[in-house]
């Protein structure tokens, strides 16, 4: 059992240093003195590696973190130390489970599987991060361009300081978006509804987005859908709590006054930092001195805070809601009216296109973290007993990159398969979602996400909620990390049975309200109200009898066998009580379209100014720009020409001509994604009116007659042909690339 910190630091220069094939957990304290012995008064500066051993909970804890890039590259990206860290960890959480083990035992070691995770995690993604990414030169022609940009930005600190006497803190988390990312989102939208709902035949719901408290109180986001605050106590800005502490501690581990022992306590506390409720994280607030970051005053003690926006509904304030932070709570409440518009058939899957309202404490990371969304959910639900598709063969040979539950136990990476092998594997529990995945792969693609950079994680057992069977997220790698984008889920109806015991749905009618008249609503709420155990024990307990006395509320009832038979249980609740099994894919749209948008970020080579992107033709803002070459009035009539047809055709486009260069206009088409341009020159006056048309990403170019270049872009845009068929039969044509 390990408890202490060796810190080991080298220069590239020691000869002595060994390769990281010879590190291995039970002999790495000895190589550790050896080299102590070997160099004792060396002072070592430079690139370094830091191993950290600590014991970690009563558990044996071996974390090794911290290999330089170049170090692992040399010995052939060798991650073997990380990954059996992981493995021997994993082991252990899967003997505490087998045993029956205390849950702060097994709380304790999954904890702990969590930290070594997340630094093999930081270092294969290090070691597959090859290319260097400007992302402030993305964030800046996404502004520069208007793709979006920060809500209310005129109204921030330096803006109304000139009219008030205080400044307005500038909102966070909310972001507008301008021409070119509404016209992309539209597009995503309209791609999004039919690659789902029209070829998957669901049916479509757009729900209120304001919501009474019962609806929340019964889902449980009023009890459980919350993290922890502090304020400062001066300017009363809030910060989360947790993340307040991480940055915090991870500072005071940077000091070089801090000494070994405190870092290794600090690792402790960060590595337990999801686990800690309101005291526990008092407690770590006050023994660390965490002040605000921003003024350096103290901090209130934390508070739960709950992250639904909460309101009002109408004049007299006697009726809470809030404002919904996902939009499957409408098609949950909706249940009965889609089953019965589905001539109370199973399966059927509805869908719904909204925005979600999270008010998160400190949103960050632009799009990734925002307190208003668009999300796009899908509840399908089935028969729990049968979770075969019928479309799965078309699936199933797809390739994708699953990072499974095992893999993750086991300190592997994600592994290359396709999906009919993972159900035939039991990897994915079912047709059902593999087939919803696999849809979800494909529509990923085709909006511009790299399937290099795609991936479907597993949920653990310990991350998955307890209705959940089986629950996966795909996750995009962006500069920020490995970013979830949607979330796949097997779950039990769990949310259906919530609101039928909330909404008091009867289970039982007829002879009942008959004999026991103004008596039968409690009766029948009574049996409403009852879990399926107490049903269940109920009619077994009718078996053999006449009748039956029940007890509800003091009151005493004697019912006949005939009214409450078998039989006409069942056919009561019938509609709902087959508890359906719901696979839920649920796309954020704004963490999907930051991903396409930074994997579609090109600079042209020998030009580092002129940046574009490379996007789908399918989501591209507009299909073709129209640039006159000059402003010469001759070029008038040909421009109008291009429009009226594009606009007959259906075709997006945009008119650029303003007096900068051809070259300039290129340029500025290409920064927001147009996959074609057509230049109106003076060729075009001349017969037979000509004009050319150029293809962003290659910068090629070809001529053809006017007329037909409308049909030729909406082909090209509609899938019907190719570049390379075009280039078959109009030749390239050289010019017009002037800067």
């Amino acid at each position: 059992m390990y408890s202490e910190v060796f810190m080991w630091h080298v220069t590239p220069k020691i000869s002595h240093k060994p390769s990281l094939e010879s590190f291995h957990l039970s002999n790495f304290t000895e190589q550790f003195n050896q080299l102590k012995r070997r160099r004792p008064t060396e002072r070592h500066t430079g690139r370094h590696i830091q191993k950290y051993i600590h014991e970690s909970q009563q558990n044996v804890a071996v974390v090794l973190s911290r290999y330089t890039f170049n170090d692992v590259r040399r010995s052939g990206k060798n991650l073997a130390p990380l990954r059996a860290a992981v493995k021997e960890q994993g082991d252990l959480v899967r003997k505490l489970k087998a045993e029956a083990a205390s849950e702060i035992d097994v709380k304790k070691a999954v904890t702990e599987l969590k930290a070594r995770k997340k630094i093999l995690e930081d270092k294969e993604l290090a070691l597959t991060t090859d290319e260097t990414f400007d992302r402030v030169k993305l964030e800046d022609t996404l502004k520069r361009r208007f793709f979006y940009d920060q809500s209310f930005a005129i109204y921030g600190a330096s803006a109304s300081s000139r009219f008030f006497f205080f400044a307005f803190p500038s909102v966070s988390g909310l972001y507008d978006f301008g021409p070119v990312g509404c016209a992309i989102k539209a597009n995503f939208i309209n791609l999004w509804r039919s690659h789902f709902i029209i070829e998957e035949g669901m049916l479509e719901v757009d729900c209120s987005i304001l919501t009474p408290h019962p609806v929340f109180k019964a889902s449980g986001h009023v009890d459980r859908f919350a993290d922890y605050m502090v304020k400062d106590v001066k300017t009363g800005e809030c910060f989360r709590a947790d993340h307040l502490v991480k940055a915090h501690l991870e500072k005071l581990m940077k000091d070089k006054k801090t000494t070994t022992e405190m870092k290794d306590e600090m690792n402790t506390v960060l590595a337990l930092l999801d686990n800690y409720d309101q005291a526990g994280l008092a407690e770590v607030l006050k023994k660390y001195n965490v002040t605000s970051p921003l003024t350096n005053n103290d901090i209130t003690e934390p508070v739960e805070f709950n992250l639904m926006f909460a309101t009002q509904i109408g004049p007299a304030g006697n009726m809470p809601g809030f404002l919904r932070p996902e939009t499957a709570q409408g098609i949950f409440v909706n249940f009965k009216r889609l089953l019965e518009f589905n001539q109370n058939r199973l399966p059927f899957a509805a869908a719904q296109i909204g925005q979600s309202f999270r008010n998160e404490i400190s949103p960050r990371s632009g799009l990734l973290r925002v307190r208003e969304f668009t999300q796009l959910e899908i509840e399908h639900f089935i028969d729990p007993s049968d979770k075969d598709h019928p479309k799965f063969e078309d699936v199933a040979n797809l390739e994708v990159l699953l990072f499974s539950g095992s893999n993750q136990m086991s300190g592997k990476s994600a592994m290359k398969t396709t999906f009919g092998q993972a159900v035939a594997e039991g990897v994915i529990n079912s047709q059902v979602l593999a087939y919803f995945m696999a849809r979800t792969y494909l529509f990923l693609l085709k909006v511009g996400v790299h399937p290099d950079k795609c991936r479907f994680r597993q949920h653990l057992d310990n991350e998955m909620a307890h209705y959940a069977c089986d629950c996966w997220d795909a996750e995009t790698k962006t500069s920020y990390g490995w970013v979830e984008v949607v979330g796949c889920a097997d779950r039990s109806c769990y949310d259906l049975n919530q609101h039928a015991q909330h909404s008091k749905v009867p289970l039982v009618a007829g002879a009942v309200g008959k004999k026991f008249k103004k008596d039968a609503k409690l009766l029948m709420t009574h049996f409403a109200e009852m879990t399926k155990e107490a049903a269940d024990t109920f009619d077994k307990n009718l078996q053999g009898k006449d009748e039956i006395s029940l007890d509800v509320n003091g009151k005493t009832f004697t019912l006949a066998k005939d009214m409450v038979t078998v039989k006409r249980y069942q056919k009561t609740v019938h509609a709902e009580d087959l508890t359906p099994s719901v696979i839920e894919p649920s796309f954020g749209l704004g963490r999907i379209m930051y991903s396409l948008l930074e994997h579609n970020f090109r600079v042209r080579e020998g030009d580092e100014q002129r940046t574009y992107f490379t996007l789908p033709q399918a989501i591209a803002p507009y299909k073709c720009s129209v640039l006159p070459l000059s402003n010469n009035k001759e070029f008038d009539p040909f421009v109008k020409q291009l429009v009226r047809a594009f606009s007959d055709e259906g075709v997006s486009h945009t008119v650029d001509s303003s007096s900068v260069s051809i070259g300039r206009r290129y340029a500025r088409t290409d920064e927001i994604g147009i996959p074609y341009g057509i230049t109106v020159d003076f060729d075009t006056i001349k017969e037979p009116h000509t004009a050319t048309l150029r293809e962003r990403d290659s910068l090629e170019q070809i001529r053809a007659p006017l007329t037909e270049l409308p049909g030729i872009v909406k082909d090209l845009v509609g899938g019907k042909q190719s570049w390379s068929d075009v280039l078959k039969k109009f030749p390239l044509f050289q010019g017009q690339e002037a800067s």
